[in-house]
């Protein structure tokens, strides 16, 4: 309910809502040597594991990667999760202030950058939100991170054996929820918000968040979706559909802001210049807050 509610009121009614998750292929765990029940569970097992997938063909070509975390489309969201992992939140309750130029923060985007340029494990630069599951399918990648949400699509197609695991942790375990939720606007007719409220109801009730978690992936958005028949035999024959749920003790809100379009743009451009060498995460972040300041400053008078 976290990124609903704000100043004391709840704005928004979560429907198909997600936590970024780790896709693991246990096929290339077992190639690798290593034991596909026990994913990496912290940063250093992550780097570890990594580069004992990575496979390279007869010129030294990588055919598969350790890892690929996206960093188009979404980066923000993938950054909070490793900035929660490293115990710092990316802004505070009012949305009026980030903490871009933390220390926590600087130290998370370095340990992204160093997954492909130190580390090798992962592509230099940027890694495409939209290809990423592909990359993955098609045994371009042994680990991903992504949302929930490609569950469903990862079940019905991989042709391998795979995994789904929380994220790793550094100080704490740590992912940002995502997602959608249902509004009613203020200048709807009468008739309008009586219809946007019928149709809320209908598709929050426990059932048919429970039939939307099967067919997606996302999670049942109420303890009682988990509480249905169909979601229990589901679960209990394909238990990772639970991991996003169970994830939730970990989570927080996704980055959201006053003027927050223009606020995640300036973190958006921060990782990836970072990510491509562009500029140091340092140098990148201290601008990202500068600027972010010079826009949220109005709203903490």
């Amino acid at each position: 309910m976290e990124n609903g509610r704000t100043g004391g009121k709840t704005w928004g009614i979560p429907f198909q809502r997600s936590t970024i998750v780790m896709y693991y292929n246990k096929d290339a765990f077992r190639e690798a040597g290593l034991d596909p029940s026990k994913p990496p569970a912290t940063w250093d097992q992550l780097v570890a594991d990594a580069k004992k997938l990575v496979k390279k063909d007869a010129s030294g070509n990588v055919s598969r990667w350790g890892i690929e975390i996206p960093s188009t489309g979404y980066p923000y969201w993938m950054f909070g999760a490793l900035t929660m992992q490293n115990d710092q939140v990316l802004m505070n309750d009012a949305g009026n202030k980030t903490y871009f130029d933390k220390h926590a923060v600087v130290e998370a985007l370095k340990y992204w950058r160093e997954l492909g340029a130190k580390h090798k494990v992962m592509p230099t630069g940027t890694v495409e939100w939209g290809t990423l599951r592909s990359d993955f399918l098609e045994q371009k990648t042994a680990i991903m991170w992504h949302s929930t949400g490609n569950l469903t699509a990862v079940k019905k197609n991989a042709k391998f054996d795979f995994g789904v695991a929380m994220l790793p942790a550094k100080k704490r375990r740590g992912t940002p929820t995502g997602g959608g939720n249902f509004y009613i606007f203020k200048q709807a007719k009468p008739e309008e918000k009586k219809a946007a409220l019928s149709f809320i109801r209908c598709m929050t009730e426990p059932e048919r968040t429970a039939e939307w978690s099967i067919k997606t992936g996302y999670m049942g958005i109420s303890p009682a979706a988990y509480q249905t028949k169909a979601l229990q035999e589901y679960v209990k024959g394909f238990p990772y559909a639970a991991v996003a749920r169970d994830q939730l003790e970990y989570a927080t809100a996704e980055l959201s802001t006053h003027e927050n379009a223009r606020v995640r743009k300036l973190l958006d451009d921060a990782i990836q210049s970072a990510l491509t060498g562009a500029k140091s995460p340092e140098a990148a972040l201290k601008s990202a807050q500068k600027s972010a300041d010079g826009i949220l400053r109005r709203y903490r008078r």
